[in-house]
């Protein structure tokens, strides 16, 4: 795994981006940050686990809501920058109790849900 890692370009913070994705359907769940630290817990526990942010600290998402994000596979991106993970949710996976943090869409008039 350490060769994975190895391959993986972390940002000047020491994070990537990780975009999940539903492993049935393949709409995208949710975007998140992922430290080398966050990667190795998700793949031991297969839990999608991240780094919040705001809280500094690793966050297995599901926690705290049992809305847990069951890791089926990851994948790198040919510029090593952004990781697609590929996740079995148990429950809606964003906070609103929505499917997908992504429900708001781009018209032209703004946004619409």
């Amino acid at each position: 795994m350490n060769d994975w890692l190895d391959r993986v370009k972390f940002d000047r913070h020491g994070l990537v981006a990780a975009v999940v994705q539903d492993a049935i359907d393949k709409s995208v769940l949710m975007l998140g940050y992922m430290n080398a630290e966050s990667i190795q817990k998700t793949l031991m526990t297969r839990k999608v686990t991240f780094w919040s942010r705001s809280r500094k600290q690793l966050w297995t998402k599901g926690e705290t809501s049992g809305h847990f994000l069951n890791l089926v596979g990851m994948y790198l991106d040919c510029d090593g920058d952004a990781i697609l993970v590929k996740a079995k949710p148990i429950g809606p996976t964003c906070h609103t109790q929505k499917k997908s943090c992504f429900s708001w869409q781009l018209v032209e008039q703004g946004f619409e849900e």
